[in-house]
């Protein structure tokens, strides 16, 4: 293909469809989506990008994604590691279920691990490749009504650093970018004690990000400008990781 291919998980809204929409701009961008197939395609038909289904937390999904990449596309250029999801009700660290918990692992770490895996073995073979992890602050900032989140994203920081000493010899340079507040619907609900909190100086920046924040942040290893700086956190998230007296 005339175009590098970048795979996006989660890719028909949110953080997700802003990194299809800047990447698209150089490469043929395949994002996935899980149940929202019409935004999915919607995305896709005004980027003239590649969607595809994908339950993140199911590893057979995972795995017919990855056969179906491997029978379409010569190489993978880009990972981003993006999909994921916040559990579906906020509760108390001490009334927390093993449903949840098992829910939020398998879609935030278990998925995207082996995912990785899978395609970390095509980039080796063809010897070039970058990966990318969006995470969270929340990978170490203890948010208690929401626990099962906050430890997935802990250990997918914890993949970052595997992976991308595991490839470094093959040069593909993994990264991990961690967003703050973000506006995205998964926000949507606290918004508003969100803006409260930066208003009385949560963020050094004082705003909540945008998803486009983000993109171009991909934007710069997707172009080749952090290649050695494996393993390097990106923090978007206006200063808030910044220790201040």
């Amino acid at each position: 293909m005339s175009k590098p291919v970048a795979l996006v998980t989660g890719g028909s809204r949110g953080i997700g469809r802003a990194i299809v929409e800047e990447l698209g701009q150089t490469h043929h961008v395949v994002a996935t989506y899980n149940t929202n197939r019409e935004a999915a395609q919607s995305v896709a038909e005004r980027t003239g990008t590649t969607a595809l289904a994908c339950d993140l937390g199911d590893l057979s999904s995972c795995h017919r994604l990855a056969a179906t990449l491997r029978e379409t596309f010569p190489e993978i250029d880009l990972l981003v590691n993006n999909a994921g999801m916040a559990p579906r009700e906020r509760r108390d660290i001490l009334d927390a279920t093993p449903e949840s918990f098992d829910e939020i692992i398998a879609a935030n770490l278990k998925g995207p691990y082996f995912l990785t895996q899978s395609i970390a073995r095509r980039m080796v073979e063809q010897a070039s490749g970058r990966i990318v992890f969006i995470s969270s602050i929340s990978s170490f900032t203890a948010s208690t009504n929401r626990g099962d989140y906050c430890m997935s994203k802990a250990a997918l920081s914890m993949a970052v650093k595997l992976f991308a000493a595991r490839l470094a010899r093959h040069n593909i340079p993994v990264f991990e970018i961690q967003p703050g507040i973000i506006r995205t619907d998964m926000i949507a609900s606290v918004a508003a004690a969100y803006e409260e909190k930066i208003a009385s100086g949560l963020l050094p920046q004082p705003r909540i990000g945008e998803p486009v924040d983000v993109a171009r942040a991909v934007r710069a290893i997707a172009d080749g400008q952090l290649d050695y700086s494996t393993g390097q956190v990106i923090h978007v998230d206006g200063g808030f990781h910044l220790r201040t007296l």
